[in-house]
């Protein structure tokens, strides 16, 4: 009787010791195709989230726009605007950013990335920026305006104006008499 109990006893924990490998793998598998499963799900969400990087299209030679935290982030502690300047000949530009809630930044990046040129204070005595650049080729350039520092944003104007050379430009009739 003892021997039977005893044989009974291995295979019922024999039984045992399966059926809880057998859960240790299925909770395993239920494990991870519940990770998967939530991965499948919020990766879709995550991408949905995650804004891509356009530069605005400048359509005016004045955009009256605001800096804000929900711009593009600097890296330096704040954030900038990019607009898209297309040029498509050799120019001569005046680029300019003033506002009275922040002190501005403004940089002319090139088709490669590189900064071109930059301005901090263009006025002797101002926070507004100024930059005067001859683009050499045609293309599409960066205009990227952001706050001194990072410290702070708020309304701007930017003011992009193509600029004449003087031997091309044409004195209208009766000036200068």
């Amino acid at each position: 009787m003892h021997k039977h109990l005893a044989t009974h006893s291995l295979f019922f924990l024999a039984g045992l010791a399966n059926r809880m490998q057998a859960a240790k793998k299925l909770s395993i598998a239920l494990s991870v195709g519940a990770i998967a499963a939530m991965v499948a799900i919020e990766l879709p969400g995550i991408a949905q989230q995650t804004p891509s990087y356009v530069p605005i299209p400048l359509q005016s030679e004045v955009v009256s726009d605001t800096l804000t935290d929900r711009d593009i982030p600097t890296g330096e502690k704040g954030f900038a605007k990019d607009y898209v300047l297309k040029v498509d000949a050799e120019n001569r530009l005046e680029i300019s950013v003033s506002s009275e809630a922040f002190d501005t930044v403004v940089s002319l990046i090139g088709d490669d990335g590189d900064v071109i040129a930059e301005n901090d204070d263009g006025q002797p005595r101002g926070t507004d920026s100024i930059l005067f650049v001859k683009v050499d080729k045609p293309g599409e350039y960066i205009i990227r305006v952001k706050s001194f520092g990072g410290r702070s944003g708020g309304k701007f104007t930017l003011r992009v104006t193509k600029l004449v050379p003087v031997e091309n430009w044409i004195q209208p009739a009766g000036a200068g008499k």
